[in-house]
């Protein structure tokens, strides 16, 4: 099981992933597009993944305009598009 830091790394890095994607990760749950264990899983589902450091640098490489898509090693990325989607 992830630490608890590995856990906060990885629940910054899906909320950052989501923002850059224009998706507000707190109205998807007020509006019951996403609830807690929802985004739970998305962040355990981050924790596997074995390319923090690359979704870091593409974070860091996107940060203005909404981009359209999530890398495509991202493990969330089929979530982020459906919550798109609305």
């Amino acid at each position: 099981m992830p630490g608890r830091e590995d856990l906060k790394r990885h629940a910054r890095l899906v909320d950052d992933m989501a923002t850059a994607l224009g998706i507000d990760l707190q109205e998807q749950m007020l509006r019951g597009r996403l609830d807690m264990d929802g985004l739970e899983e998305a962040v355990f589902s981050c924790t596997a993944c074995t390319r923090p450091g690359d979704c870091e640098s593409w974070l860091a490489q996107h940060n203005g305009t909404p981009e359209q898509a999530a890398p495509d090693y991202c493990r969330n990325a089929t979530l982020f598009s459906d919550l798109r989607k609305g």
